[in-house]
């Protein structure tokens, strides 16, 4: 009988477990292994409709659980720091958690080091050195990993993460089909992520689908805006079989941490 390995996950906001990973942490705990998720920030600073947006983090907190369940998570840990923005430039506010792009990253690399040690994690995954498509909460949960992994002495760690020429591609075909929302800019995607060379594993998650999607779906807060539907919500419209096709492969680079 295979020995039971323990995955690590790292995130930096509510809800990007499920775009980025969560077919991949579906498939492991349906295998046996051991899945742990940790989200760095409350996501309090997410775009969200009026009617959703009074105490937004404790929203996204039950989001966030909903999710983990449906992934079949077996441990979630909450940092409990701050969303630091879109443009990382969000203040502290009073008696508030601290943003995470102004937290020492030796604190924050310390915390999470912890639990690797606690579960003694055999596999940390994180983000690319860009943090996906730029959000300075995602690039500061790169340099985190990098550090928390070394201090850990974490033996695998691998990078989340997207082909971008494949990316590119599927955003210039949807767009034929689907009307993306205005805050959605295209062309931002073509410095984003990882190019297909840099590759180094691909996780076909097809077979659990539906568990990827029922993720994406219970961040329901983050599918509207006052404005109309955001992103995730063209995302969840699209037919199963399209869906599928879309999202049935989960894509990491495999780093060697410095240790």
């Amino acid at each position: 009988m295979a020995a039971v390995k323990t995955l690590v996950f790292l995130h930096a906001h509510p809800d990007d477990e499920a775009l980025l990973t969560s077919g991949t942490m579906a498939r492991a705990s349906a295998e046996g292994q051991r899945v742990v998720l940790v989200v760095a920030t409350d996501g309090a600073a997410g775009l969200a409709s009026s009617s959703m947006s009074v105490d937004l983090a404790a929203r996204r907190a039950e989001e966030l659980d909903e999710s983990a369940r449906v992934l079949g998570v077996h441990r979630l840990v909450r940092l409990g720091y701050a969303d630091s923005g879109l443009h990382g430039d969000e203040e502290q506010q009073p008696g508030g958690p601290l943003p995470l792009c102004r937290a020492p990253l030796e604190e924050a690399a310390s915390r999470v080091a912890e639990i690797l040690v606690e579960e003694d994690a055999d596999v940390l995954v994180s983000y690319d050195r860009n943090g996906g498509y730029g959000h300075p909460d995602h690039v500061r949960v790169h340099e985190i990993g990098v550090r928390a992994a070394e201090l850990a002495y974490t033996p695998r760690v691998y990078e989340a993460t997207i082909p971008r020429d494949l990316l590119v591609r599927a955003i210039k075909a949807a767009g034929k089909v689907y009307r993306f929302p205005p805050e959605f800019d295209p062309t931002s995607f073509e410095r984003a992520y990882s190019a297909s060379s840099d590759i180094t594993h691909r996780v076909d998650v097809r077979r659990y689908i539906d568990a990827k999607r029922a993720s994406m779906a219970a961040h329901a807060s983050q599918a509207t805006a006052d404005d109309g539907d955001r992103t995730l919500a063209a995302f969840l419209r699209m037919p199963k079989p399209l869906f599928r096709k879309v999202f049935g492969t989960e894509w990491y680079r495999q780093s060697r941490p410095r240790i």
